[in-house]
């Protein structure tokens, strides 16, 4: 989490800042997004359908697995990518928490 003292805070803070680092970036909201739509993809599809370098895709795609958004498998040569559904739903679960925190601690009261 950068220089930041991630200690400092709640679980739940540090989970909502992880996540939205990951999806802080479109490129990797576009792979998710073409993942999703196709069920399962080949790496190489992803080059020609985002239009971006290979070596770009792959840091897209390793840090989409390392917060295990997606998970792969290797069939020959070719590298497969699939929606992981249970980090996927955790995902929501947390941003829905989030927000509805806000919406609650707000409760349409503005300064």
């Amino acid at each position: 989490m950068g220089i930041t003292k991630s200690e400092l805070f709640t679980d739940h803070q540090n989970d909502v800042a992880n996540l939205a680092r990951v999806l802080a970036h479109p490129a990797r909201i576009a792979i998710l997004q073409h993942i999703g739509s196709q069920q399962t993809c080949i790496n190489t599809d992803l080059v020609q359908e985002l239009g971006l370098a290979q070596a770009t895709i792959s840091q897209h795609l390793r840090e989409l697995k390392e917060a295990g958004l997606i998970q792969g498998s290797v069939e020959g040569v070719r590298l497969n990518y699939c929606i992981n559904s249970f980090a996927l739903n955790k995902a929501k679960l947390i941003l829905e928490n989030f927000f509805f925190e806000i919406k609650s601690a707000a409760n349409g009261n503005c300064c």
